[in-house]
């Protein structure tokens, strides 16, 4: 049965719904090359460095790096500087792992507690994405895969758990985002969003979790692909 919204839910904005800080192109920026390799683990990062590169001052390379840090991809020591740090496979499936129980959940509560409206909301985010996938737009594509995952969040209608999947998704961004730089993945994304919609049209909460779950556990074997590849 649907629940109406409650005080709480209001509270739990969309990350793609906030405008992209200058903090956050840096964290992308950086997050993509230590995930590709292009920054080696034990590779400093100066803080004055990073900002002559973004044309910033230190404040948005400073919480670019403290999110970096919160992600595990890089060390902040006192007095030593900040550091690439040595981010291995099995950690990246330990995190990839819990993320995906975390969705399947929500997947699997939304799909039982969502209201009509929402889900015609979540099928026109969905059919909007499809444009970003045909003119191989990566950055639109994230904005939109965030918007499509924060929004089955919201559809638990369970503010705890919306908040708990939002902090997780926050600590995963960079790799999250750098997955679509695998071959055909915005494709492969898409389709399997779809695969979570179709059974959640159909009100089937145990299948959309089982969707849901295969969906970022294929994230993530798909960023290690990346992080695996040469160069």
């Amino acid at each position: 049965m649907s629940r109406g919204r409650n005080a709480e839910d209001a509270n739990i904005v969309p990350l793609a719904a906030a405008a992209t800080t200058l903090a956050e192109t840096i964290r992308v920026a950086l997050g993509e090359d230590i995930i590709t390799g292009r920054l080696a683990p034990g590779t400093e990062i100066e803080e004055q460095q990073a900002a002559e590169r973004f044309g910033a001052s230190r404040t948005p390379v400073r919480e670019a790096l403290r999110e970096l840090a919160a992600a595990g991809l890089v060390t902040i020591e006192p007095r030593r500087g900040v550091r690439v740090a040595a981010l291995t496979l099995e950690r990246l499936g330990e995190m990839f792992e819990v993320m995906a129980e975390t969705e399947a959940m929500c997947a699997r509560l939304a799909t039982h507690r969502m209201t009509a409206p929402e889900r015609f909301a979540l099928q026109a985010l969905h059919e909007r994405s499809a444009t970003a996938v045909g003119a191989g737009d990566v950055g639109g594509y994230d904005a939109l895969n965030r918007e499509f995952h924060s929004a089955i969040y919201r559809c638990t209608h369970n503010a705890f758990l919306a908040e708990h999947a939002q902090a997780l998704r926050l600590r995963l961004a960079p790799f999250r985002r750098a997955q679509f730089l695998g071959e055909d993945r915005l494709r492969r994304s898409f389709a399997e969003h779809e695969a979570v919609l179709y059974q959640v049209l159909r009100g089937d909460g145990e299948e959309a979790g089982r969707q849901m779950r295969a969906h970022m556990l294929t994230a993530g074997a798909s960023l290690a692909s990346t992080m695996r590849a040469p160069g």
